[in-house]
């Protein structure tokens, strides 16, 4: 057990950022990867140009990387939004703008799992209406990533980083998850388990592996404090991986972790262990 028979990618939106977008994909190869995900690329726009697609989807072909996450437009992320699909307005109509856009370009690059953040909450506006707002929203994504044969990711966030983010618990996400998946009929919904954002709430890690590995599609981690890389910090990231698979989990562990220098930053974890298997 242990990481070496875990399969990890790389959040090219948090490691290699000091490299430009279409040059991060060689980057993570070169480092011994063969997998990555990626935030939504383009802050300021739902719906880029053809070319902007096609040349991304180039860059991963010609690293030999395979997109295995992608989020849906998210608003100013990083910057000061957390997703729009609970934003009333413009912010809720790009979103639905992006959703056959991001599907599409999913199903382009063979990428089976589509993020949907929620969004903040707004001050002046009813958080019930908001969340009514984020289900049908949220419906329609899930029927758009069935279409392309990919899964919806719902994802958690922590309170001290994310004080307007609504989920901020495991649970709050997994209520999102079956609150979709029973409006939907199609079961495509699923959590992301971010161990870093759930530790950031004082959750009970294990206690969270133990209920919600099935429910799970995708799996991130960063160790706390800090969000450095694994062995930064206090988190048992090797063991609560080792628990998750025991518990049934065989999906992807993105690293969504800081670090000034990534190549360097993976020392933790073996060169034969890099590579998608």
């Amino acid at each position: 057990m242990g990481y070496t028979d875990q399969r990890f990618d790389v959040n090219l939106s948090i490691l290699f950022t000091e490299l430009p977008l279409l040059e991060r994909p060689a980057a993570a190869a070169a480092a011994g990867f063969t997998a990555v995900e990626l935030w939504w690329p383009w802050i300021e726009t739902p719906t880029p140009a053809q070319a902007e697609l096609d040349a991304l989807k180039k860059a991963l072909e010609d690293a030999g990387t395979q997109l295995v996450g992608l989020n849906f437009y998210a608003g100013q992320l990083p910057g000061p939004d957390r997703g729009a699909v609970s934003v009333p307005g413009a912010e809720s109509d790009r979103f639905n703008a992006n959703i056959n856009v991001a599907a599409d370009f999913a199903a382009s690059v063979g990428c089976k799992a589509l993020n949907a953040l929620y969004g903040n909450r707004v001050e002046g506006v009813d958080p019930a209406a908001q969340d009514e707002l984020a289900l049908e929203n949220l419906v329609v994504a899930a029927r758009a990533a069935d279409r392309v044969g990919a899964i919806l990711l719902i994802e958690t966030l922590n309170k001290p980083e994310s004080p307007l983010y609504p989920l901020v618990s495991a649970p709050a996400g997994i209520d999102v998850v079956d609150k979709v998946n029973e409006a939907t009929g199609l079961g495509n919904a699923k959590f992301l388990l971010d161990l870093y954002h759930l530790a950031m709430n004082d959750e009970d890690l294990s206690e969270v592996i133990e209920k919600y590995a099935a429910k799970t599609g995708h799996v991130q981690i960063a160790d706390k404090p800090g969000r450095g890389a694994p062995g930064t910090g206090e988190l048992p990231l090797e063991e609560l991986l080792d628990q998750l698979k025991k518990a049934g989990y065989e999906g992807w562990v993105g690293l969504e972790y800081k670090a000034a220098d990534a190549a360097a930053s993976f020392a933790w974890l073996p060169a034969e262990a890099r590579a998608a298997r």
